[in-house]
């Protein structure tokens, strides 16, 4: 029964002072000393007290000495817990039992999912402070919120530059060490970006995504069709006609065989 639960939802146990439900009895016991404070597993070497059982058995690993006890039979990792050591063992066994009520997905991790479902439910529970955005993930959020701070932890370990996200600095580093990982499948060019070779090779596959709604004319880059719609609206054209069609962003890419 119990472990039907896992499958089904089911939480029969609510929590007198908030909205949490638990498939276990023992669970909720645990929780609500959230609420109270009490604290009744006392550690006999040190002064500490522990809400649950099991993590004061964790912690009496450090007066012990016995820091992973649980060793993995798959692999030479070693966790501190049970709990921690069965849910690695499901990355060898490929095994997923956290399954999604809305798709065929399933996960490995329980926290995965909850995650997933946002996809179908459309919860966006993590509010920017400064602004009204929401995310879905509590690490979207974080890296949303260097946007309205001057804080860059990012450094550039070649120069003084620094920046908000680590995607950013993983990018601005290839100035410095010339790697172009982005291979063109048709031709010998190589991109720093991706986005870059994504634009590269509509010159192979003839795509031009970007539509004048008032002709029928469509382009490679969109910054090609904002030039051209200049020539509806009566603006000059920064470029000419027939150089606008392929106009766009300047992509410096170098040949594999440079390298």
């Amino acid at each position: 029964m119990i472990h039907w639960r896992m499958h089904s939802g089911e939480k029969p146990f609510a929590c007198g002072h908030c909205d949490r439900r638990f498939r276990q009895k023992y669970h909720l016991v645990s929780h609500e000393r959230v609420h109270t404070g009490e604290r009744p597993f006392a550690c006999p070497r040190c002064p500490m007290a522990f809400r649950d059982k099991q993590i004061l058995t964790i912690h009496q690993r450090v007066h012990t000495g016995e820091q992973c006890p649980f060793a993995c039979a798959h692999c030479p990792k070693a966790f501190r817990d049970k709990k921690s050591l069965a849910i690695h063992q499901w990355v060898h066994t490929g095994e997923r039992l956290f399954a999604c009520a809305h798709c065929p997905k399933a996960f490995k991790h329980k926290k995965t999912l909850t995650v997933h479902q946002r996809v179908h439910t459309g919860e966006r529970p993590f509010t920017c402070a400064h602004c009204p955005q929401t995310f879905k993930k509590k690490k979207t959020l974080t890296v949303h919120q260097l946007v309205h701070t001057e804080e860059r932890p990012f450094v550039c370990t070649h120069c003084p530059k620094a920046f908000k996200q680590k995607q950013a600095l993983t990018v601005h580093l290839r100035v410095h060490t010339g790697e172009r990982p982005f291979v063109c499948t048709h031709c010998p060019k190589a991109f720093k970006q991706k986005q870059a070779l994504t634009v590269h090779l509509r010159v192979h596959n003839g795509e031009r995504p970007f539509a004048c709604p008032r002709c029928p004319k469509a382009f490679k880059q969109k910054q090609a069709l904002t030039n051209h719609q200049r020539i509806h609206n009566g603006e000059p054209s920064t470029q000419g006609e027939e150089e606008d069609s392929n106009a766009g962003i300047i992509i410096k890419s170098f040949s594999v065989k440079d390298f």
